[in-house]
């Protein structure tokens, strides 16, 4: 080989390897260095923890598309479900190749580590967070025989009820389940839990008028509610819907104590590249600053973001001590 294309070869290693020896965590996004030209190689993938047809799919399918295109290879997105999430998150957080990416929730992210106290197979360290994609407030909703037409209502129907009112979520210790329970506290009711698969066979049942009531995120009722076929009752978060504007939330409600925004991000694992990190987050915050993007974001009756991995990290880690002592007060285990 020639001397200076020898040389070339060399340096292109040698600064592969560096990069890869940064550490995931610390380095302020001014300081950290392009990431290396060779990356991406190949196709990516996102992992999302949860079945195909859930928020958690939409989104991912959402950012794919356009995330492939600015990265230069295709972004495919592979359902991994099971345990909460918990099955999708442990493979990437295990996962080695730096073309893995995490559809991370509130539940994996945070809630998950109060709820499987001896089981949780990784832990927060384990992942590293690029960008919150998307904010989705939560829908408290009531079934079409339910004689209920505001949260107030659904309170005092259930206080006048000798054996309290059903409320359905899409599994034990998701941020819906743990949404009625707030609920639950701040009301002084006496509320069912019946949990569900998913939040699919749970509105099937609500719909039928089986069950009561049910917390879901607002994506997967958006469309029965506009149809008629739920009443919606209040939404979650500080502020209205936009896709629901006549919908009060919980604080104006009465219940300022519910307050519970599910969200949606990217983590990877953490011994990936800190250039790999900015860069990804780079690339994300830009997808979700597309006017179509956004467009389809706001569709979903969610609230961009796109942020920073250390504003990210942050609210991890407030997450996780908040859901911590909420799971803590309604001695919720799944262990």
């Amino acid at each position: 080989m020639h001397a200076i294309a020898r040389r070339r070869v060399l340096l292109g290693a040698s600064a592969w390897a560096w990069a890869s020896s940064v550490p995931v965590r610390g380095a302020s996004a001014q300081a950290a260095p392009a990431a290396p030209a060779a990356w991406p190689t190949r196709p990516l993938r996102i992992v999302v923890p949860f079945p195909a047809g859930g928020t958690t799919d939409l989104l991912a399918r959402v950012l794919a598309e356009p995330l492939g295109a600015r990265l230069g290879q295709p972004v495919v997105v592979e359902n991994r479900g099971g345990a909460g999430g918990n099955i999708g998150a442990d493979a990437v957080a295990k996962s080695n190749d730096g073309h893995t990416l995490l559809m991370a929730t509130i539940g994996t992210a945070a809630i998950n580590y109060g709820l499987y106290r001896t089981t949780m197979p990784y832990k927060p360290e384990d992942l590293a967070a690029v960008s919150n994609m998307a904010g989705v407030p939560n829908v408290i909703v009531a079934a079409p025989n339910v004689e209920a037409r505001t949260l107030a209502d659904a309170v005092a129907l259930a206080k006048r009820r000798r054996e309290g009112l059903t409320i359905g979520s899409s599994g034990n210790g998701t941020s819906l389940h743990l949404t009625g329970e707030l609920l639950k506290q701040a009301a002084g009711i006496d509320l069912v839990h019946v949990p569900f698969r998913g939040s699919g066979p749970m509105l099937t049942e609500v719909i039928a008028g089986r069950v009561d009531l049910a917390v879901d995120n607002l994506p997967s009722s958006l469309g029965h509610i506009r149809d008629g076929r739920l009443r919606a009752l209040a939404v979650t978060g500080e502020k209205r819907a936009p896709a629901l504007p006549d919908t009060p939330t919980t604080r104006e409600a009465g219940f300022p104590a519910v307050d519970a925004v599910a969200w949606f991000g990217i983590q990877v694992p953490a011994r990936t590249p800190r250039p790999v990190v900015e860069r990804l987050a780079t690339e994300i915050q830009a997808v979700v600053r597309d006017p179509a993007v956004r467009a389809k974001i706001e569709e979903q009756g969610a609230e961009p973001v796109g942020d920073t991995p250390e504003q990210f990290e942050a609210y991890i880690k407030r997450e996780i001590a908040r859901w911590g002592e909420v799971v803590r007060r309604a001695n919720v285990v799944l262990d």
